[in-house]
């Protein structure tokens, strides 16, 4: 399941929705939350902004290759836009599968992905300004790890 939204959502019902089958022996769940810095400068809020089709698209295809390398029986991601306050929950995936190896893998596998694939742009503000966020160097390494297996 994915979805886009500006709503937030609720961890005990996500989990609530993931814990339905008996066959999973582990589900691992990710949330990242709105904090108040980045690059060494404060942050009072972010907005997020997408494309819409194109994400849901690309998260789509993130989900088919982490199923193709694992296996995984449920994956949920949630991934909000508009503006939100410090604090606020940004992002959840969770995954359900027989084992914890392969959950905790195809859940990092995820956001790592998500974070330099999916179409979202993020303008960070605090007191004085405003700036629009450029890719990180270090997102781009955590998913080169997967690029060789």
């Amino acid at each position: 399941m994915i979805r886009v939204q500006t709503e937030d959502f609720s961890l005990a019902d996500e989990y609530q929705q993931l814990n339905q089958d008996a066959c999973d022996g582990a589900i691992v769940t990710f949330v990242g939350k709105v904090r108040d810095f980045n690059d060494g400068s404060d942050v009072s809020q972010l907005t997020l902004e997408h494309y819409p089709g194109m994400t849901e698209t690309v998260l789509t295809q993130i989900e088919d290759e982490a199923r193709e390398r694992w296996p995984l029986n449920r994956v949920n991601i949630i991934h909000r836009v508009g503006t939100l306050a410090l604090g606020e929950q940004i992002v959840f995936i969770g995954v359900t599968s027989q084992h914890r190896k392969a959950a905790f893998d195809a859940c990092e596998f995820l956001i790592d992905f998500l974070k330099i694939k999916a179409p979202f742009w993020k303008l960070e503000a605090n007191e004085s300004n405003q700036r629009w966020i450029d890719a990180k160097i270090s997102d781009d390494l955590a998913a080169k790890q997967w690029q060789s297996e």
